[in-house]
């Protein structure tokens, strides 16, 4: 156990995102996302929502500055989104500072993205389309 970093943060994901360069990405999926199919490094979190473990990462990662840092997988035609999610996961990575804003790309775009991801952390998260991906910074 390290002091001050969350017991939620299993030494496999400390590991990645210690590896992690800027520009690199993670995804941070829910439970139903084919994580195994789209990406061979893949972190079970099993249990865990995804919006706590965004607050437990959020202090040791800088999100680029560069390029969208936040994006998150858009609803296909005909289903619906429900916008607290996104607020759960910004509330979770920003606070109550406004942060920088969520980019939204198709679902086959972000499983495109997630196969040259970093890892995918596979959580416990059961709500539809919620699943973010993390782009990495340079810390100030």
């Amino acid at each position: 156990m390290l002091n001050t970093l969350s017991p939620l943060i299993s030494p496999d994901l400390l590991k990645t995102l210690s590896e992690m360069g800027h520009g690199d990405e993670i995804i941070f999926a829910d439970a139903h996302f084919p994580a195994h199919r789209l990406n061979p490094h893949v972190i079970r979190a099993d249990g865990l929502r995804v919006a706590d473990l965004l607050a437990a990462v959020a202090p040791l990662f800088a999100l680029d500055s560069y390029a969208p840092p936040v994006v998150m997988m858009a609803p296909v035609d005909g289903d619906m989104l429900d916008l607290a999610v996104e607020l759960r996961y910004r509330q979770a990575l920003f606070g109550k500072e406004p942060g920088v804003g969520t980019e939204w790309i198709s679902r086959d775009a972000f499983y495109q993205r997630a196969g040259a991801a970093s890892a995918v952390v596979v959580t416990g998260e059961t709500v539809r389309y919620g699943n973010i991906l993390l782009k990495k910074g340079i810390s100030s």
